[in-house]
């Protein structure tokens, strides 16, 4: 099974706290005559974040856009928002950027998916009845996560000082068991030769 990394960078919310908003996309040009505009997307859930009747919201938060439709033309999404009267008034939005309402870290575990930035400064550890029959133990730290078709975690090993070494790790359920944030840890069953010294 594979886990998921949530790729919305977040932004923090000077009205609501830290690290509460999702940039989802930056206003571009009017399209037509009738108040819808283009935008730039910046979320990998375009289809949900844009549903009828969803509300975005500028980074202070001081003003809300509610999505009356959204359709793709050509690879581009277009969007209406409830304010929009008329092409003049969208005008005036070109590159606005707007955000929605970041899900807690617990509710996303819950759907196996993770923020990068939960993810950075994990303990890395091998676990308990791992395939490779080594002793349980603390290999290193989560420095980065590297995306692609298959994201991975680089995790800077443990090692004497001078010698340092990273190895990456696929982000799939076999190879990493469990996730813990309240506790700061991830654990690993690697298989033999992908973590050097393991």
């Amino acid at each position: 099974m594979r886990l998921n990394v949530a790729k919305n960078q977040l932004f923090d919310n000077p009205q609501q706290g830290s690290n509460n908003l999702l940039r989802v996309c930056r206003i571009g040009k009017a399209q037509g005559l009738k108040g819808e505009v283009t935008v730039q997307i910046f979320t990998d859930e375009p289809y949900e974040r844009f549903k009828a009747g969803n509300v975005l919201y500028t980074q202070d938060g001081e003003r809300e856009f509610t999505i009356e439709s959204a359709r793709t033309f050509k690879s581009r999404w277009i969007l209406l928002f409830e304010q929009s009267l008329n092409r003049n008034d969208v005008e005036a939005l070109n590159g606005l950027e707007l955000y929605t309402k970041a899900q807690s870290a617990q509710e996303l575990e819950q759907e196996n998916a993770w923020y990068i930035k939960d993810l950075v400064g994990l303990s890395a550890r091998i676990c308990e009845n791992n395939s490779l029959g080594v002793a349980p133990r603390e290999i290193g730290k989560v420095v980065d996560v590297i995306d692609g078709a298959q994201s991975l975690l680089k995790i800077r090993l443990s090692t004497p000082v001078g010698d340092e070494k990273t190895a990456l790790v696929p982000f799939v359920q076999a190879l990493v068991p469990e996730v813990n944030l309240k506790e700061k840890y991830l654990t690993l069953d690697p298989p033999g030769g992908l973590i050097p010294g393991i």
